[in-house]
């Protein structure tokens, strides 16, 4: 049996949304479907989808193709997942950094790091 990741027509006359689902190729659009997979509304300006990815990622991991829409609309989902992360990562650091109170080094530190970048440099050009 031949699974394709694809959209399933709901929605009235003139005013479609969409359901993505798991389906048989062999079944028609709108027929029977293996696992309704999230929603899209092209009608919508922004959040017009949601997607249950976990089991999108099981889907494609069995063999399961996507048509061309969910194609795209897999990515975008990756693509605001991995922007989320980066947010998360960045606030993070600026959590970390704000509770432990860096303080700019003193000029006793500063003299020491000179000299070992002095020495250092030294050491490159002797060799």
């Amino acid at each position: 049996m031949a699974v394709k990741i694809r959209l399933r027509r709901t929605g009235a006359k003139n005013a479609a949304s969409y359901r993505i689902v798991a389906a048989d190729t062999r079944s028609p659009r709108d027929g029977k479907f293996l696992e309704l997979l999230g929603w899209y509304d092209p009608k919508m300006k922004k959040d017009n989808f949601s997607l249950k990815m976990d089991r999108i990622e099981y889907w494609l991991g069995v063999g399961a193709a996507p048509s061309d829409t969910v194609k795209s609309l897999i990515k975008k989902s990756r693509i605001a997942a991995n922007s989320t992360d980066v947010a998360e990562k960045v606030e993070e650091i600026v959590a970390t950094v704000e509770a432990e109170e860096v303080a700019a080094p003193t000029a006793e530190e500063e003299v020491v790091v000179e000299e070992a970048v002095a020495e250092e440099t030294e050491e490159k050009v002797e060799a």
